[in-house]
């Protein structure tokens, strides 16, 4: 499946105040978080939205685990 690509600076709007979207990356993939309970407050754990969390979230309790669930909307470049 090819998923559409999206710069930084295009994710970097997804942060839930510039547009109403929750957007973050991880791995290469983008993952929309809007509907996540988890990241409602426009946070999660002191990460913040609109970002490449790889590093950050590579070493979170759950790890990439939970990404395993998610569907990724499209891939950084």
């Amino acid at each position: 499946m090819d998923l559409p690509q999206y710069t930084k600076s295009q994710l970097a709007l997804r942060n839930g105040s510039e547009m109403d979207e929750i957007w973050i990356a991880f791995e290469g993939k983008i993952y929309d978080m809007t509907s996540s309970v988890y990241w409602k407050k426009g946070s999660h754990y002191g990460n913040f939205p609109g970002q490449d969390l790889t590093e950050e979230l590579s070493t979170s309790p759950h790890g990439r685990r939970v990404f395993e669930n998610l569907t990724p909307i499209g891939e950084l470049k």
